[in-house]
């Protein structure tokens, strides 16, 4: 009998192929098991540990997993009621929070370094019926890439994280400390900052560079630079630029594995825009990008031309601006993501652009000629869903194309421009995305419904909390 993925046609002949290569090698190399992950709605792996059997099976029957984890908030508070007759939702095949299929993607397997005889795959989630799941934000950006690829084109994305790695001090184990969310590490610097790539710096963290490039190029992560940034502990490592589904999944593994080798190794990572730690520099994650047709640059202007990008990569310049309010809970979906704008902070304030200059939110890369042209979108949360980022650009781009948008004037003073002030606050980005027609028709009401309910529970959870500062202010004088 033929086992699910065959039953409803989920795979082209290039997968199949793949999957049995896949099998044969999992038995080949003796990998014992294999973790089973998928890119939640937030951007980080869920998965399961399979046994190198089970997984062959799944490479035909799938895996069973639980749908309860798309409702939760970054925090697993359900953000609907999970047993209502009526989900909230919309989707017929979630009441009751049944289990999905994992349809593993043979494309996307690994052997983990740092885990022997393990390996790691990504999967797509469906319903039983066959149905791909319309809250996979990995479907999401398949389908926008399916779109830009009907208008004959494809992306490329080139990936730059900013992160922070302290040396762990004290886990908080204790039952105390275990709530959700669970009280965060206690944690010290792993070196001085604010002497911004100076060697000395980047000599003192040289160990755990070196153990982090052994293990990212041993997954076979594009590499190419590890940077000492600004702040005390903070990274930037940068990547070779990739075709954006790809650039999305390894972006996905890129944190895991970091998050996971510095626990290892008696280190905390962290993603979070800007911790809650003295002397922290907010840190970003800068997109590169491009759409290319045949392997040539849409974007790269004649040699000569007067403007820095060719008419297409103009217009999609426009659209990226003209839809930066309403993107923004996609490129920025994190509260704490809005304190990295401040007055000549290296983050956007404005939906501005400019040829390079590092405080406009859109820096032009090139000239006239140049096949590396391209667009970085600074915006970007380091803790961002990188399908939906990605898809975002997508989104915004070829509205900008289909509307021939016009960018306007490069700026010379970023922060100082006559330009759209850019969402400050999740609350504000909660409002711009709800009413957003564009993003309403491209997601899909189903999806634009959701993602609106998750992220304002997030925000009504935080207007309810009682701040530090609150308590400082008023406790004592009232």
């Amino acid at each position: 009998m033929a086992g699910f993925i065959e039953r409803h046609d989920l795979w082209s002949a290039e997968q199949t192929a793949q999957a049995a290569e896949l099998a044969a090698r999992i038995k080949a190399e003796n990998i014992r098991n294999i973790r089973i992950g998928w890119g939640d709605q937030h951007g980080i792996v869920r998965g399961k540990t399979l046994t190198a059997g089970e997984f062959i099976s799944a490479l035909s029957s799938g895996k069973d997993f639980q749908l309860v984890t798309a409702i939760f908030d970054t925090t697993n508070h359900p953000i609907v009621p999970p047993f209502g007759a009526d989900n909230h939702l919309n989707i017929p095949e979630m009441i009751g929070l049944p289990d999905g299929v994992l349809v593993p993607d043979p494309a996307t397997f690994h052997v983990l370094p740092w885990v022997p005889n393990t390996g790691w795959i990504l999967a797509d989630a469906y319903f039983r019926n066959g149905r791909p799941c319309p809250l996979s934000t990995r479907q999401i950006l398949r389908e926008q890439l399916g779109k830009l690829a009907g208008d004959g084109m494809s992306m490329t994305v080139g990936l730059e994280f900013e992160f922070y790695v302290y040396k762990m001090l004290d886990p908080k184990m204790a039952p105390a400390d275990s709530g959700y969310p669970p009280t965060p590490p206690e944690v010290e610097n792993i070196a001085h900052g604010y002497q911004y790539l100076t060697e000395t710096r980047g000599d003192e963290v040289e160990p755990l560079y070196a153990m982090l490039q052994d293990n990212l190029e041993a997954l076979g992560l594009p590499l190419a630079s590890l940077e000492d940034e600004w702040g005390p502990g903070q990274c930037e490592l940068t990547f070779s630029p990739l075709p954006a589904m790809e650039a999305a999944d390894k972006a996905l593994l890129f944190r895991t594995a970091v998050k996971q080798l510095c626990r290892r190794h008696g280190y905390h990572a962290s993603f979070m825009a800007l911790p809650k730690i003295a002397n922290s520099f907010p840190s970003g994650w800068h997109m590169h990008q491009s759409l290319t047709r045949d392997g040539a640059n849409l974007f790269a202007a004649s040699e000569g031309d007067a403007s820095p990008l060719s008419g297409l990569g103009m217009h999609y310049l426009g659209g990226l601006l003209d839809h930066a309010s309403a993107t923004a809970l996609l490129t920025t979906p994190t509260i704490n993501g809005y304190k990295r704008q401040r007055p000549d902070g290296f983050a956007p304030y404005k939906a501005a652009w400019a040829q390079e200059n590092r405080g406009a939110m859109l820096r032009v890369i090139g000239d006239g000629g140049d096949s590396a042209s391209r667009i970085e979108n600074r915006i970007g949360d380091p803790a961002a869903n990188p399908y939906l980022y990605i898809a975002s650009q997508i989104i915004a781009g070829r509205a900008g194309l289909a509307a021939k948008s016009d960018p306007g004037a490069p700026v010379a003073a970023a922060y100082l421009s006559e330009r759209a002030v850019l969402p400050g606050s999740l609350g504000d980005a909660l409002a711009a995305f709800a009413s957003s027609e564009t993003l309403k028709a491209e997601l899909g009401e189903t999806f634009h419904h959701y993602f609106h309910s998750l992220k304002q529970f997030e925000w009504n959870r935080f207007l309810s909390a009682v701040t530090d500062w609150e308590h400082q202010e008023y406790f004592e004088m009232f």
